[in-house]
């Protein structure tokens, strides 16, 4: 298993945990990456936006917006099957972007990352205008990202790939360096062990047995 070293877990009430990978080359899990399989893996805003296709696992999934309001949409959002969003801790940076709909000829108007807390709770959201990747740091209190794209024209365009990761990435991926979804399942620790480090008792030793949490 790779080296996991930070934690996020839900604050309202016991349950699986949420493990933040620092290796994850792709966050979001390999379907959503891809832009095929079922429609559920997205969520929109209002009726503004309908997701369609995935008929089968690997068939795209197209985004159509039918209406542009004046403010606040139409959005497309990146949905965690499990929890609000995906999990991040303050202080990491994190890199969004869909070179999918942007190679599609989308009407992208703007790259947003919407930081959740344990609550569920909207804080804040970073915005990018046009089609570049959008990088930034986690805020303080912040629990997960919800990765977004809003839309400045109707049409229908195939969601095709998409990308969030840690550290800044952004130049590997216009380079063309986009990688496959990996997915931040969630976990259920199922054993946990402590010792002294050898020659200095200020440290511990800490063992996780993680177990992936499939239903």
């Amino acid at each position: 298993m790779r080296h996991l070293d930070r934690l996020a877990r839900r604050m309202d009430g016991p349950g699986p945990i949420a493990v933040v990978d620092p290796l994850a080359g792709n966050m979001l899990s390999g379907h959503q990456g891809d832009g095929v399989g079922s429609p559920s893996a997205w969520s929109v805003s209002a009726s503004d936006i309908e997701v369609t296709g995935g008929v089968t696992d690997t068939a795209p999934v197209t985004a159509t917006v039918k209406n542009v309001p004046a403010s606040l949409g139409p959005d497309l959002f990146w949905q965690h099957p499990r929890w609000y969003g995906y999990p991040v801790a303050p202080g990491m940076v994190v890199t969004w972007w869909a070179p999918g709909l942007v190679a599609a000829g989308a009407a992208v108007a703007m790259l947003r990352i919407q930081w959740i807390d344990a609550a569920g709770v909207v804080t804040g959201t970073a915005t990018q205008n046009g089609m570049t990747p959008i990088v930034r740091v986690v805020p303080a209190g912040v629990v997960f990202a919800r990765p977004v794209i809003r839309f400045s024209a109707l049409g229908t365009w195939p969601i095709g790939r998409a990308v969030l990761a840690l550290g800044d990435v952004s130049a590997a991926l216009v380079a063309g360096d986009v990688p496959h979804g990996e997915g931040s399942p969630p976990y259920s620790i199922t054993r946990y062990s402590h010792g002294a480090a050898p020659g200095d008792g200020r440290w511990r030793d800490i063992g996780l047995e993680l177990v992936e949490v499939s239903q």
